[in-house]
């Protein structure tokens, strides 16, 4: 008995058995029962009965299949859904059908028979020269296996084709198919290896075919298939048939029936044929002695066939070959390790598997303009192209451009989506490391030679963004991988976070006003325009919180990425990595740091903060605990984890959240238990904190600032009773922070803190001064406004703070000469100065006070602190230091970086601010600002002591600085400067409200008066919204006020005359049309300068009622100025757009009374006269607008002179005989007469886009259309019509006058004499335009043009018709045709006197009577011109003709 195999045996053994067991013949151990097959019923039963299979196939039969179909019944009835559909006979057998469609698995799987595979030929794969066989893909193959019915893939037809293309390479030669066999018998099936155009057989002298190819075999049928013996038998037969139809016809034939097939056939399949040649051929080599070796000769030739076979489409050129591999053959040579024999598998070295162990070219500098691909380092430096760094470094993991260092933004995003948590960490660092080095971009300047700034186009920034890499920073905060979270919000906080941004606003927190800044809001005119465009109405009507809404993701990040970021559900993913994932503490803090960017966006970014779930009670309680593990104080200690301990960057969080409105602090407050962690952070000392020095200090101070927002709504007032001594003791160890100013390194932290805790005091007096006009109010009972209860503290309760406040600030200001000391110590003291005027101007409102105490306080602190203040030396250099630190008088100290884009709003100070700036620490604004506060304060107070100040007004460094800041042009408005202009523009009205109080009393004062009025105008067209209280107040007490304008009564309206005698400033008198009012008087300029000046308060008057829709904007700003906290509702000042007033305001009477006029014609209304009222309004503009230009012509220099005159002209377009008014057309024509000097005229550009306008042609058609329907021929309104008709503006305008409107041209009677603009203008250079010669030469002939309707235009159509006639220039040939046309219709007109015009004039005179002078008889040149072109035409009987 044989034995079972064993543990250890081999394959070989198994086999040893399985012969021993066959040659002992011994029967099975088992025996297989085959049942019987119910298909083909009993008679096959038994296995013993089953007859043998032909050729002895293996057959596979499923015997554990049942032979039985499983029962069907009973099942529940299903209801087909295709039922209906299906189409049903009733002669058809259900049974059968049921057969039919059987899927039964024994239906299918009953027997597995084996191919017949007895004839196939089994060949050796085809040597190649590769070291492995070329990989198959299916794009490779263009000819696809037509499949005659049913459906494949195209991935199976691909695969069949391969299959079909292998075979028949491979097969012996052998008949295919009978359809094959008759596509073969065609004539010329077998092709030519050779080209198309060259022999298309192997051929003799003779040309027939040589005995190679009668011999040869068939390459193409195969004969495979057919399953007989007689296949290759049949092939041959076929192919014997071939030759002999090919020996029958000639060489021509042959060639021609190529050529037809080529014609015909599939360039894939011509291109298949022929490579089966070169394959046979091949092979015949390798069999016969004497040829050469495949892959020389008979390759090249392949080669060169592929090559040559390119006539006809561009297809035919594609074959199943391998493409010719270009790169250059590597050896040993190449090779940094040498092989050597003796290794495993090195005997055939094969040298293509071992390039990449080559060393890399060196890196070249392509000496190109095109533009390289930027590569960056993993610290994110760009690296320079022709740069060669070591491969150690991990700089060359990318295919591209190997030699090349560094990874290219697009290699970076493709591993940000890598499998591998490492490559994704690595891609986002870097990626970080790159924006952050963009926006270093100053830095990088100075110490790189301006690495990104002049190697890169564009910004990195932008392109990043533009690519969706802030939707792919979000994404990655969804990983589930620490890391990937970590350096995804790393990455963000680079983005969106700027500590010195933040580092500058805590500096200015203690500033005066410094508290309210504005919200880092984008500008939406961009994307309001471009939805403007997109919308239509029925969108336009919905809300604006709709459209952010319904709008995508990306849209709304491509202009906000703060508001995109919260469409994200970014918030809840934050919250969720704080509180579940609670990662390492640097990714805490840069989480926090982001959570501070969101609030700054605005108040509905800090609603929806405070909305989201459990995030600030996370933060309050993770990270502002009441009590903490002791051991983060421990120097040594290594925090692993910020939870649970009190962080300084949370507290300034919730500040900022405060910042956000009044209802978002009574939340944090109430709801979040706040109160109580102030009185904890506050009541103990930093030095008592378990926490490092530094992050106490931080967090005391981040305590005191929230403290201070929220008192500066009124709130939480009620902790000041309970930590007064602790507010007293910090008030008590002020002056000892001067001993620690050398030795202590947190000193400068500590004077952050002191100066929150003077701030707290301040906004705490504010609310306490606000009590007793609440408390009054109460007591009144009920009336129209709401009942706000008295804050719970009291002016008694504060008022001793005072002498502290004040002992230090003598203290701080005698350290004033010591330079570096009072640069420390100036922070501290502006905020004493801030104090104090704070508690002056509410003292003088305390009923329970006697005015004599506090105006005695008041006389000695200005003759004790304030006066010897302004006299130290050290003022004076402050002083002298405002113009080198003004925004106004250096603009590009505020002007946006260059890596910034508009999405992303930034105060511009990466990089530190210089120390010469207005935020810089040499920066005298803040400290004079609050000086100049008390001043005014003390001075509203205390009148008679306005006298004593006015030294302030002589320092020489002040002047200097209003002489430059008021003439420039202010920045810009971005975030940056409108941040920093805030603060400058508080000190330049303190100056101009202590200039106002000294007018009026100290006689000295008149020298300043004009250039303090330019100063206010100035200030007026640049204050930014939430200061309209100040440009009230400029409004009404410093802008019209008579004493600013010292001209009108010094002698002003006379200078006025006198100038206009003499003519100075023009060459000319200037003119002033006419009315056609009978008996019209027309005033001299000084006369109505006179009056303007008499008429300031009604003037004044007439402007504040202009800007009664700026009301609510108002009240909100004067709350704010005037401290009175219970009113105040947010700190968040509003969004900036511009500044309050339009630059053009001056005329903002004019545009609101045309606007509503416009608006009323829109309607329908029509408006013939106007109120009286409106002719003043319209009165009182064109009087201050004269005395504007008269006396302030620089203030309003900014404004566009062709502005001034579409300004103008709406006094004619604001219907009716407005302009016939006698005031009003006496005004009108004087600033005529101004807006046509010489200087203004040169200054006028009409093309140029103006403010407020959308087209000035369209503006012109209206004041033709208006002309043409109410001027009755007026002077003034024809001189304002022919203004714009000069020869060097748009012809546009012309050709509208003598075009569509030449009706005008009958009353546009301007007489010359009284036409300010000279005719040079309007005939210089000569008019080169045909149509509008037409249009003049038509006008004169067919009368529309007269002398004595338009002097004018009539002179000026003239000399350029002249001009056009006789000149002889070359020209194009229509021009020359219809030059000589005119002349000749010239020379025949009847009208003698027009004929004469035309000929014989010279130059325009305004004071001739026709407005030319004429030749007396023609130049020679011009008679002799006007012969030649003249001689061949009759001189009677001729008929005007039309020019054209």
């Amino acid at each position: 008995m044989l034995s079972r195999p064993k543990p250890g045996e081999s394959e070989a053994d198994l086999l040893r058995f399985q012969n021993e067991f066959l040659a002992a013949r011994a029967s099975p151990a088992v025996k297989v029962v085959k049942k019987a097959d119910k298909r083909r019923g009993a008679a096959g039963s038994g296995d013993e009965e089953r007859p043998p299979l032909q050729d002895s196939r293996d057959v596979v039969i499923l015997d554990d299949f049942p032979d039985v179909l499983p029962a069907l019944t009973p099942a529940p009835p299903k209801k087909s859904k295709f039922k209906n559909a299906c189409v049903r006979f009733d002669d058809e057998d259900p049974e059968e059908r049921l057969e039919c469609h059987d899927r039964h698995i024994t239906a299918v799987f009953s027997k597995i028979i084996e191919r017949d595979t007895s004839m196939a030929a089994v060949t050796m794969p085809v040597p190649t020269g590769d070291p492995f066989p070329r990989a198959f893909h299916r794009s490779e193959i263009k000819n696809e296996v037509k499949v005659e019915s049913g459906r494949k893939s195209i991935f199976a037809q691909k695969i069949a084709a391969k299959r079909a293309a292998e075979e028949a390479v491979t097969a012996p030669p052998a008949v295919e198919t009978r359809h094959t066999h008759r596509i073969s018998a065609v004539p010329g099936a077998i092709c030519s290896p050779g080209s198309a155009e060259e022999e298309p057989l192997h051929s003799t002298k003779d040309g027939k075919p040589d005995d190679d190819v009668s011999t040869q075999r068939p390459r193409i049928i195969t004969g495979e298939g057919l399953g007989s013996l007689e296949s290759e038998r049949e092939a041959l037969a076929i192919h014997e048939e071939n030759l002999q139809k090919l020996h029958s016809m000639t060489q021509e034939e042959i060639l021609q029936e190529q050529r037809r097939l080529l014609v015909q056939l599939d360039p894939s399949l011509v291109a298949f044929l022929k490579s089966q040649r070169g394959v046979d051929e091949g092979q015949e080599r390798r069999e016969k002695p004497g040829h050469p070796e495949p892959g020389t000769e008979s390759q090249h030739g392949a080669k060169e066939t592929v090559k040559d076979f390119s006539v006809g489409g561009s297809g035919m050129e594609e074959s199943v070959w391998p493409e010719k591999d270009t790169r250059m053959e590597i050896t040993e040579v190449d090779l940094p390790i040498k092989p050597q024999k003796e290794w495993i598998h090195m005997n055939n070295v094969e040298f293509e598997k071992l390039e990449w162990i080559k060393d890399l070219p060196y890196p070249r500098q392509r000496r190109t303009k095109k533009g390289m691909q930027a590569r960056f380092s993993l610290k994110g430096e760009l690296i320079p192209p022709d740069a060669d760094l070591p491969t150690h470094l991990g700089l060359h993991h990318h295919g591209e451009e190997a030699e090349r260092a560094g990874y290219s933004l697009q290699e970076l995003f493709h591993l940000c989506r890598s499998q591998l948590i490492q490559q994704r960490t690595l891609a986002l660092q870097v990626l970080g490391h790159v924006v952050q080095k963009d926006k270093d971009c100053a830095t990088i300047l100075e110490a790189k030679a301006g690495e990104f700034a002049s190697s890169l186009k564009g910004s990195v920034l932008r392109l990043l963004l533009d690519a969706g890499f802030l939707f792919l920073l979000r994404f990655s905060l969804d990983d589930t991988v620490d890391n990937v979270i970590a350096a995804s919000v790393r990455a963000l906080h680079i983005l969106l976070v700027s500590p010195e941004d933040e580092e500058y606003l805590d500096q200015t927190f203690s500033w005066y006003q410094g508290m309210a800044v504005f919200p880092f809001t984008p500008n939406s005119e961009e994307e309001e325009e471009e939805e403007e465009e997109e919308l239509t109405l029925m969108e336009k009507t919905q809300g604006k919180k709709s459209k952010v809404e319904n709008k995508p993701d990306p849209d709304v990040a491509r202009y906000d990425v703060i508001k995109g970021l919260l469409k994200t559900q970014f918030l809840h993913r934050l919250r969720y990595i704080l509180e579940v994932v609670r990662p390492v503490p640097a990714v805490v803090l840069d989480i926090l740091d982001i959570l501070t960017r969101v609030a700054r966006h605005s108040s509905e970014a800090c609603s929806q903060l405070l909305a989201c779930p459990r995030l600030i009670e996370t933060i309050v309680r993770e990270f502002l605990p009441i009590q903490w593990d002791p051991r983060a104080a421990e120097p040594g200690h290594l925090l692993t984890s910020l939870h649970g301990i009190a962080c300084a960057t949370a507290m300034k969080l919730i500040r900022v959240l405060a910042s956000g409105g009044r209802n978002a602090t009574a939340r944090l407050l109430n709801k979040f238990e706040l109160k109580s962690r102030l009185s904890r952070f506050i009541a103990e000392d930093p030095q008592d904190l378990p926490l490092r020095r530094e992050e106490a200090i931080r967090l005391s101070t981040e305590a005191f600032r929230l403290w201070a927002v929220a008192a500066g709504y009124g709130q939480s007032c009620d902790l000041y009773r309970d930590l007064y001594p602790v507010l007293v003791k910090i008030l008590q160890s002020l002056p000892h922070l001067l001993s620690d100013c050398q030795e202590n390194p947190t000193f400068p932290l500590s004077i952050q803190r002191a100066t929150a805790v003077v701030t707290l005091l301040t906004h705490v007096t504010q609310t306490a001064g606000c009590t007793a006009e609440l408390q009054a109010r109460l007591s009144s009972g009920p009336g129209d406004g709401e009942q706000i209860p008295p804050p719970p503290v009291t002016w008694n309760q504060v008022s001793g703070l005072r002498p502290f406040l004040e002992t230090n600030l003598r203290r701080s200001v005698q350290e004033i000469s010591r330079l570096e000391t009072w640069q420390a110590l100036q922070p501290l003291t502006t905020t004493y100065i801030i104090y104090l005027g704070v508690y002056y101007s509410i003292c003088s409102q305390q009923p329970s006070l006697n005015p004599v105490d506090y105006l005695e306080e008041v006389e000695r602190l200005t003759s004790e602190v304030l006066l010897p203040l302004l006299s130290q030396p050290a003022m004076h250099r402050m002083w002298d230091l405002l113009r080198p630190c003004s925004a106004l008088c250096n603009p590009l100290s505020c002007s946006p970086a260059s890596e910034s884009v508009p999405s992303i709003v930034s105060l511009s100070c990466t990089g530190g601010k210089p120390q010469m700036s207005l935020v810089g620490s040499k920066s005298p604004f803040p400290f004079l600002t609050a000086l100049l506060f008390l001043i005014n304060n003390v001075t509203h107070i205390h009148k008679g002591l306005v006298s004593k100040y006015t030294s302030v007004l002589d320092f020489k460094g002040l002047k200097d600085y209003l002489l430059q800041s008021w003439p420039t042009r202010p920045p810009s408005i971005t975030p940056s400067s409108a941040w920093i202009l805030r603060h400058e523009y508080h000190l330049q009205y303190f100056v101009l409200a202590l200039a106002q109080k000294m007018a009026g009393i100290c006689p000295d004062y008149t020298q300043h008066a004009s250039l303090h009025h330019c100063v206010a105008m100035a200030l007026l067209s640049r204050l930014l919204p939430g200061s309209e209280h100040l440009a009230h107040e400029l409004l009404l007490g410093l802008a019209f006020n008579p004493e600013f304008i010292p001209e009108g009564k010094t002698g002003g309206p006379e200078a006025a005359d006198f100038s206009d005698i003499l003519h100075l400033g023009t060459s000319t008198k200037l003119a002033q049309p006419g009315s056609v009012a009978a008996g019209f008087p027309k005033p001299r300029r000084g006369v109505l300068l006179g009056e303007s000046y008499q008429h300031l308060p009604f003037i004044r008057a007439c402007y504040l009622s202009q800007f009664v829709h700026l009301e609510p904007a108002l009240a909100r700003s004067q709350v704010a100025y005037q401290g009175r906290t219970y009113l105040v509702q947010s700190l968040l000042l509003p969004e900036v757009k511009g500044p309050i007033l339009p630059s053009d305001w001056p005329f903002l009477p004019l545009i609101s009374l045309y606007n509503k006029v416009t608006s009323a014609e829109t309607r329908g209304a029509i408006l013939n006269t106007l109120p009286p009222d409106l002719v003043n309004t319209v009165t009182r503009n064109l009087q201050w607008v004269l005395l504007l230009e008269t006396w302030r012509s620089r203030v309003l220099q900014n404004i566009p002179a062709a502005a001034k005159l579409a300004r103008l002209m709406c006094v004619f377009l604001t219907g009716g005989d407005l302009f016939l008014e006698g005031p009003v057309h006496c005004y009108t024509a004087a600033l005529l007469a101004l807006y046509c000097q010489p200087k203004v005229l040169d200054s006028l550009e009409l093309d140029a886009p103006l403010p407020g306008l959308a087209s000035f042609h369209d503006l012109y058609i209206s004041v033709l259309e208006q002309f043409e329907g109410v001027s009755f021929g007026d002077p003034l309104f024809g001189a304002f019509v022919l203004l714009p008709l000069q020869r060097r503006f748009s012809i546009q305008l012309r050709l509208a006058v003598f075009g569509e409107h030449v009706s005008t041209l009958r009353a546009l009677g301007v007489p010359l004499k009284q036409f300010p603009v000279p005719l040079e203008r309007y005939t210089l250079p000569p008019e080169d335009n045909l149509n509008l010669l037409r249009l003049y030469f038509q006008t004169l002939v067919t009368g529309a043009l007269r002398h004595t309707w338009c002097p004018v235009l009539y002179a000026v159509a003239v000399a350029h018709v002249n001009s056009f006639i006789f000149s002889q220039d070359s020209t194009t040939q229509e021009a020359d045709t219809a030059r000589k046309s005119m002349l000749r219709k010239t020379w025949l007109l009847v009208d003698e006197v027009l004929k004469k015009h035309l000929l014989y004039y010279k130059v325009p005179n305004p004071e001739s009577l026709m407005g030319v002078d004429l030749y007396e008889q023609l130049p020679p040149i011009r008679l002799k011109y006007l012969q030649m072109v003249t001689k061949k035409e009759p001189k009677e009987n001729m008929q005007m003709s039309d020019p054209e």
